[in-house]
C-alpha cells in the first residue's frame, strides 16, 4: 500500500492507501471498488470500465460534488462519450485516470476544499 495523506480537515473523507488490497478511507479498510465524496465513502459494484454505467455512479452525482475523478484501474482508459456528456449534464465534470493518480488528485483537490469525489476501481494484483 501506499501512504498519500496530505492535511484534511478530520471531517471529510480522506483516502489514505490504495494497492492490491483494496484501500483505506479515513481509517476504514475497502476491499474492492468504492465511491468517494467529501463527507462519505460507499462500496460500488464496478469491477472495471466495462461495468460502468451512469446508475452506477448515481450515489456521487448527488450535486455536493463539481468534478468526479475516476480511477480506471491500472491504467487510464477510456469513457463512452456518451456516459461523459450525461455526467457534464448534471453538472460535474469527469476526468477519468488510473486509480492510484484518482486517489492522489482527490485528496489535493479535497485538501483545497474544491468540491470533489472519486469513483475508484480496484487495482487488483491481476491488473498490474
Amino acid at each position: 500500500m501506499v501512504d498519500i495523506t496530505p492535511l484534511i480537515p478530520g471531517n471529510r473523507q480522506r483516502i489514505e492507501r490504495y494497492g492490491a488490497s483494496g484501500f483505506t478511507i479515513t481509517g476504514t479498510v475497502w476491499p474492492s471498488s468504492v465511491l468517494v465524496r467529501p463527507t462519505q465513502t460507499l462500496a460500488w459494484a464496478v469491477n472495471s470500465l466495462a461495468d460502468l454505467t451512469l446508475d452506477s455512479l448515481a450515489s456521487v452525482l448527488t450535486g455536493d460534488i463539481d468534478v468526479l475523478l475516476l480511477g480506471c484501474g491500472a491504467q487510464i482508459g477510456l469513457v463512452p462519450p456518451a456516459l461523459r456528456k450525461a455526467v457534464r449534464d448534471r453538472g460535474v465534470v469527469l476526468e477519468p485516470m488510473d486509480t492510484g493518480a484518482a486517489c492522489r488528485t482527490y485528496n489535493v483537490l479535497l485538501a483545497e476544499d474544491r468540491r470533489v469525489g472519486a469513483a475508484l476501481i480496484a487495482v487488483t494484483a491481476a491488473s498490474r
